[in-house]
């Protein structure tokens, strides 16, 4: 029998309510029939994160995995076919996959050598960078959530929300970006985007030295998969470098891929705003620092 970590089950009801305390209540038995489905022998305590979980297992050779079982939802379910398309190049590689419930075996890679760990954050924003270089220059697939969809529905909802903005700064903050989003909203772009690509979502192991994990993908501009680099760590007076330097490595329009940035930073705006929570000031203070720069030219005409 496999012990659900209780963080697991706590950040499941929080977040899933209802659908959260059902899936909890489902993965002993779900956990074990995919250990016996795929013929895996558990191999170390389970992981976790906010919303999965993630067991250690061996094949029948010996060969070590991980089991990942998670809920279904609109970010999650196109995880296997981002893995799919990109089949080890810059990120886990999927080895088998449950269509009707999600769930996937994963190869292993050191959970215990964490591009969080590395002391300068400068040369983690540069790995991440890398790394999305090569995921985005895969075309999304057919079927994903699409940016273009994304930014429509940010942009109707951003009057009803600056409504609920008592502060003026902030308000103004978050209309610029929704400005910024509409410029470009016309022309969303069609790359694999992992949307949440951060420095505790890249792992080393013996094949690459760094690999990405958990993606969220959807089909759009690179320029929107810049946010958690440039917030991780977040330093207010190394925003400018880091903006310049994933721009550099990813050859991106410096002036698209500020607006998309700022379209991340209107999204997180509008989920607080929806949750009744306060505004995170960090995203705010990015957006400020950000339109102070001028964003001329491009890195790599014609990308």
């Amino acid at each position: 029998m496999i012990e659900i970590p209780r963080e697991l089950a706590a950040s499941q009801e929080k977040y899933n309510g209802e659908a959260g305390r059902a899936f909890i209540a489902a993965l002993p038995d779900l956990t074990a029939r995919f250990l016996d489905h795929w013929a895996l022998t558990p191999d170390g305590p389970p992981l976790h994160g906010v919303s999965a979980l993630v067991l250690p297992v061996r094949g029948r050779d010996g060969t070590p995995a991980v089991l990942k079982l998670q809920i279904l939802d609109e970010e999650s379910e196109g995880e296997p076919v981002a893995l799919r398309c990109w089949d080890g190049d810059g990120a886990v590689r999927l080895l088998d996959h449950d269509e009707p419930t999600g769930t996937m075996l994963l190869e292993r890679l050191d959970e215990t050598r964490m591009l969080s760990h590395v002391a300068d954050p400068r040369q983690a924003v540069v790995t991440i960078a890398g790394l999305l270089a090569r995921l985005t220059s895969f075309p999304a697939p057919p079927g994903m959530r699409r940016l273009g969809d994304i930014a429509r529905e940010m942009l109707e909802q951003t009057p009803r929300a600056l409504a609920r903005v008592p502060d003026p700064e902030a308000r103004g903050l978050i209309a610029d970006c929704a400005a910024a989003v509409r410029e470009v909203a016309d022309e969303p772009g069609d790359r694999l985007l992992h949307w949440d690509l951060h420095d505790e979502n890249v792992l080393a192991c013996d094949r690459a030295p760094w690999l990405a994990i958990d993606p969220k993908p959807l089909a759009g501009d690179p320029g929107f998969d810049l946010w958690p680099a440039l917030a991780g760590r977040y330093d207010p007076d190394d925003v400018h470098w880091r903006f310049d330097a994933m721009t550099d490595v990813l050859a991106l329009d410096r002036a698209r891929a500020h607006a998309w940035t700022l379209g991340r930073l209107l999204q997180n705006a509008l989920w607080d705003i929806e949750d009744a929570r306060p505004l995170d000031p960090a995203p705010l203070d990015m957006a400020r620092r950000l339109n102070k720069k001028p964003r001329s030219g491009t890195t790599r005409p014609g990308h």
